[in-house]
């Protein structure tokens, strides 16, 4: 009986979206709370799971495999699939999260970019930010959390681990496959690679 309860609470919202012009593809698969908040114009894919507390602006696409709970999401972002939006996160005008990339307790600023397999936790984004592939904040350090500031037009290069707390300043770039421990200045360039080794004709022993 509760099923059934939660299957007709479901099809009630799906249909009063529907009638507010929410597209969905496979709204049969989309999970909404009794909360949830959409705008204007948005699509969404199938098997996409909203929590409690969602706020959806206008002209924004959530793609499959996408979960999201207790966050605010501004007009014309992109999310997904598979993207996990946890509490206390906000994205700003234009941003977009994308594929196997989880974020927590963060903001991500106007037109930044977190685009694949990324975590990114107790962090603020500026705006205009590209956050490479691969990049994790290391947030936690056995005891307690700790904040990464990102600011505005910074590149992030792929692989790289941001160890809080630490700001990488305006218009820096990190290079890729490096582990950030310390602030950066504005317009720098942070890098921590060890030098490439080549033995020439080589044989194995």
């Amino acid at each position: 009986m509760k099923q059934l309860n939660i299957q007709k609470q479901q099809n009630r919202l799906r249909n009063k979206f529907l009638k507010s012009g929410v597209k969905m593809l496979g709204p049969e698969s989309i999970y909404f709370s009794k909360d949830t908040k959409i705008g204007k114009n948005v699509f969404i894919e199938p098997f996409v799971v909203f929590g409690p507390k969602v706020k959806i602006g206008n002209n924004v696409t959530i793609k499959s495999f996408s979960h999201l709970e207790n966050c605010k999401i501004e007009n014309k972002v992109d999310i997904g699939p598979y993207a996990r939006i946890r509490p206390g996160v906000t994205l700003k005008e234009g941003s977009k999260v994308g594929n196997f990339v989880e974020i927590k307790k963060s903001i991500i600023g106007k037109k930044s970019k977190v685009s694949h397999l990324s975590y990114i936790g107790d962090s603020n984004i500026g705006k205009s930010v590209n956050v490479g592939a691969g990049t994790i904040t290391c947030n936690y350090d056995g005891i307690k959390k700790n904040k990464t500031n990102i600011k505005d037009n910074v590149f992030i290069g792929s692989n790289s681990s941001l160890v809080a707390p630490v700001t990488i300043g305006l218009g820096s770039v990190v290079g890729a496959g490096s582990v950030i421990t310390k602030s950066v200045k504005k317009k720098s360039l942070a890098l921590t690679r060890s030098l490439q080794t080549e033995v020439r004709n080589y044989k194995k022993k």
